[in-house]
């Protein structure tokens, strides 16, 4: 990768730069036996900054990083109708984006190290009906020592989503989603974490030609008051003789109807 930055607002963050990294792959799969085959990936990647970070003289930022990853795991159909995976993971970071939400921007962070699980399911008990079922549980720490503490601020513990469709009946189609994000820790020592949250949506579909099909979307179908992102920092409000450190939210939208007539030609 090459950069080359004209910085027009600070001419010291104009530049140069450039980096390599090779990234190599590699994926085994084994089977398939009584309709199951077992996988092995592995492999290095990077993220980056934008090239205004690697090349800034102000707020500097490295330029790409080192990610290395492993997977393994399980796919298998042996039951009729459904598929169902199994994967452990784990995933190093040489520096972590962390999101800082006063300066809504990304901050190139210290060394960390995830390791999860993710089963995934998808099955068909009728021609007409689906059901998909997907789980994730994460341990996302810091890897190096600081007397801060370990935690990866607003990295989730658990994950988990639920669908059932209604398909091919007749013109018509619906499905009802559930979403559930876990708590996550807002700072490093944990000492303070973000609320659990699960909406609802649903979708109603009527197929009105071979072409044409009018939808119905119902966000967050039960009008729950949960927040899509939390953050902790200090602020300081009109008549506050000094900044406080409170949690900062971005909440969800109400119930939201969303009605969507598509044509194809």
């Amino acid at each position: 990768m090459h950069f080359d930055v004209e910085g027009l607002s600070d001419a010291a963050n104009s530049g140069s730069a450039k980096d390599h990294l090779v990234s190599p792959k590699l994926s085994l799969i084994l089977g398939p036996w009584a309709k199951t085959e077992f996988f092995i990936n592995a492999g290095r990647g990077f993220h980056s900054n934008d090239a205004r970070g690697a090349t800034a003289a102000v707020d500097p930022a490295p330029g790409l990083v080192a990610a290395r990853g492993y997977e393994l795991g399980a796919r298998t159909e042996w039951i009729p109708g459904l598929q169902s995976s199994l994967a452990l993971w784990t995933l190093d970071f040489d520096s972590e984006l962390v999101y800082v939400g006063d300066a809504g921007a990304t901050e190139a962070n210290r060394p960390s190290k995830r390791r999860g699980v993710e089963w995934n399911n998808r099955w068909a008990p009728r021609p007409w009906l689906l059901v998909d079922a997907d789980l994730a549980w994460t341990h996302a720490r810091f890897s190096d020592d600081d007397p801060a503490g370990d935690r990866i601020p607003n990295a989730v513990d658990k994950v988990a989503s639920l669908a059932v469709t209604a398909r091919e009946l007749g013109p018509w189609s619906a499905s009802l989603q559930w979403r559930y994000l876990g708590s996550g820790a807002l700072v490093e020592d944990n000492s303070v974490r973000s609320s659990a949250s699960l909406t609802t949506n649903l979708r109603i579909g009527r197929q009105l030609g071979a072409r044409t099909e009018l939808t119905l979307d119902v966000f967050n179908l039960f009008d729950r008051k949960v927040n899509d992102i939390e953050y902790w920092y200090e602020s300081q409000l009109p008549g506050e003789t000094a900044p406080v450190a409170d949690k900062h939210v971005h909440p969800a939208e109400p119930r939201t109807v969303r009605l969507t007539l598509r044509r194809a030609f």
